[in-house]
């Protein structure tokens, strides 16, 4: 299954039913994301944007309304289903960054790279060094600073096909050159599946092209 359209249906999490959210332009709305195009998603903190992007990876489901792929409720998906969205279809960087900490950078990257067999090494030694942090490559990541460790997490997250990548707060630790490094490869890997791509952010956004920009 392609993925070209994710729709929300009136979707709202769950804690939001009886509060007074404040003005959403995707809360409780119809809004629709398609391939190839780029989405920023701006919010305060404590509004959601975390928990839209768990929804939308089938991590969470504690919300009211529909998430449509293509039309299907993701609700009716199987859970070999999922597996194979998220090998093929849906990568995701979550804000956690969900690392090994034990494990060194390159070997983060190249268990993900292992399942997909996406990337050629040489190319992922190249995005190290772009970041700079080649050096630390063989660092437990949990030795490394949270912007090193961001990094680690934004070239792990693009080994593997994808026709959504879904990136939470992904530069929110990062300096501008390193910003707009990260933007680079993250748009090339983007632009050469005709993908689209998702970012959260609350302050730091991300140096990608904009087709839409949505406040929560």
């Amino acid at each position: 299954m392609q993925i070209d359209t994710i729709s929300l249906k009136r979707t709202l999490p769950r804690v939001f039913v009886n509060e007074q959210i404040p003005p959403s332009e995707i809360w409780k709305k119809d809004v629709s994301f398609s391939r190839g195009h780029n989405y920023v998603i701006e919010a305060a903190s404590g509004t959601g944007k975390s928990s839209l992007c768990a929804y939308i990876y089938g991590n969470r489901r504690d919300y009211e309304g529909e998430i449509l792929f293509n039309g299907t409720d993701i609700g009716s998906l199987r859970p070999e289903e999922w597996q194979e969205l998220r090998r093929t279809q849906l990568a995701y960087l979550p804000q956690e960054l969900d690392l090994f900490p034990e494990l060194t950078a390159l070997q983060n990257i190249r268990l993900k790279n292992s399942l997909t067999g996406h990337v050629a090494d040489d190319k992922i030694l190249h995005w190290l060094k772009e970041l700079g942090i080649d050096s630390r490559a063989d660092y437990p990541v949990g030795r490394m600073s949270i912007g090193q460790q961001q990094r680690v997490a934004i070239i792990r997250c693009v080994c593997q096909p994808f026709s959504f990548l879904i990136i939470d707060e992904p530069v929110s630790h990062l300096d501008e050159q390193n910003n707009r490094i990260a933007a680079s490869i993250i748009m090339e890997e983007a632009r050469s599946q005709g993908a689209a791509v998702i970012a959260t952010s609350v302050g730091n956004r991300i140096g990608i092209p904009v087709d839409t920009l949505l406040k929560l």
